[in-house]
């Protein structure tokens, strides 16, 4: 049965049918819930129904389970869904600003539903429960709006657990200026977009923001006068004039075989989405050494082991110091929320410890204050305390002398310390600013670089 007779033929005024709940679905898309014109609401072409979820009516069938799923995902907009079986229910819950909250348990009756309608929306065997699978599905909203949901299944104990990354494929990337770059970083990134070639990374594990970051950069430039080409997986956001291209490993197409086919393309810029090999690593580093500005991403867990890394992949040092100019190491940490944060003096010891690391940026070392959350829920922020997320940063700059050590593999302490002596300020320094700028908190930065 299709999605339009499912919906047509249910008796959607029949008692079964209840309202739970304040939320509307309208609220995301700026609709009035108290609007009487609904004759001007668009045809079935979505993947919803807006009659059915006008006032949040839900219904315990699985298509409708799946959409309050969904539904409910975008409200709190959450960056993955996780659907869990255990052995007598099936636990819901959602990665929001990187942490998780719990939305809902199922019986365990809907176990074999839920995953199965999830796998018909994303094209996977609804027969195979033995191996991985993934792919994605490109559900739609209302009024030409879509969101891309990347699916992966894998098998568990308790049958198979299935993950979904939400992507709002029809958001514009945010601007440099936005992801909380403080000015003694901004001058080293905005220097080297600058210059004629050289490649730029984008570092730390996964969650930490990379690609983000890549494609501000990338915002930089004026796609219309430059040839700018992207490899990703998935693609992200889309900008006006840029190539974007998605890989398919099913049909053998990696990050690899599009490098050397895009270098056939003339291009001037090029983005990679991860370097995660030996091959695609030397195809970059080549690209960049001929006239192409290159930016990518590497799993490491800072600036200068970055380098380690390159050269772990078996990338001679010589072809390091002659390709790459910066590398952008990064975390992601919860910001304040507005509305609920407090002030409170710090205690001596903490107070001398955040004024002996950065007393260079502290104009008042004697009489600073901080900010928490309270100890009371807030409405404006979901009852979390925190409100989106601030980048944290430490930019290490190729310079003559970091090249000297780089030539003759000195480890990532000596390159650390010759990083900081050229002017690069570690991450932890970075955060201590954050926090003294009334934007984070001390546990949460804490709870983000020690955990």
């Amino acid at each position: 049965m299709s999605l339009k007779e499912f919906f047509n033929k249910t008796p959607w005024n029949s008692k079964k049918v209840k309202k739970s709940s304040n939320t509307k679905v309208g609220d995301l898309f700026a609709i009035s819930s108290n609007s009487s014109n609904k004759t001007n609401i668009p045809a079935l072409d979505s993947d919803l129904h807006l009659w059915i979820y006008w006032d949040w009516v839900e219904d315990t069938e699985v298509i409708e389970i799946v959409n309050d799923i969904f539904l409910k995902a975008l409200t709190k907009k959450a960056s993955d869904i996780h659907i869990e079986p255990r052995e007598k229910f099936v636990q819901v819950r959602f990665r929001v600003d990187w942490n998780f909250i719990k939305y809902k348990n199922f019986d365990i009756k809907y176990r074999d539903a839920i995953i199965a309608r999830i796998k018909i929306m994303a094209y996977l065997r609804i027969d195979e429960h033995r191996k991985p699978q993934d792919w994605k599905i490109n559900y739609k909203l209302f009024w030409g709006k879509t969101i891309d949901m990347r699916v992966s299944v894998i098998p568990t104990i308790f049958w198979e657990k299935i993950v979904i990354r939400i992507l709002k494929k029809n958001e514009k990337p945010p601007k440099l200026s936005e992801l909380w770059i403080l000015p003694y970083n901004m001058v080293k990134i905005k220097k080297h977009l600058k210059d004629p070639y050289w490649m730029i990374l984008a570092v730390w594990p996964t969650g930490s923001g990379k690609s983000t970051t890549l494609f501000a950069l990338l915002s930089q430039y004026d796609a219309e006068e430059k040839n700018i080409s992207t490899l990703e997986d998935p693609v992200e956001y889309r900008i006006p004039w840029v190539n974007h291209t998605q890989i398919n490993p099913a049909i053998d197409f990696n990050f690899a075989k599009w490098l050397r086919s895009l270098l056939r393309q003339d291009p001037d810029i090029i983005m990679v989405w991860e370097i995660r090999d030996e091959e695609t690593a030397k195809l970059a580093i080549e690209a960049s050494i001929t006239w192409h500005i290159v930016f990518s991403t590497l799993h490491t867990n800072s600036a200068a082991h970055t380098i380690q890394r390159l050269v772990n992949l078996w990338i001679d040092p010589l072809l390091i110091t002659s390709s790459l100019r910066l590398i952008i190491s990064q975390r992601l940490a919860r910001k304040l929320c507005p509305y609920c944060k407090e002030a409170y003096k710090p205690n001596e010891k903490i107070k001398s410890y955040i004024v002996g690391k950065v007393w260079r940026y502290i104009k008042n070392k004697d009489d600073f204050k901080l900010y928490r959350a309270h100890e009371w829920w807030c409405k404006k922020c979901n009852f979390s305390w925190y409100s989106w997320r601030i980048w944290l940063y430490e930019v290490l700059e190729m310079t003559d002398k970091m090249e000297e050590l780089v030539l003759k593999n000195a480890s990532r302490i000596q390159l650390e310390i010759q990083a900081i002596w050229d002017g690069m300020v570690p991450i932890k320094e970075d955060w201590l600013l954050k926090v003294v700028l009334w934007e984070t908190s001390l546990e949460e930065v804490l709870a983000v670089l020690w955990n």
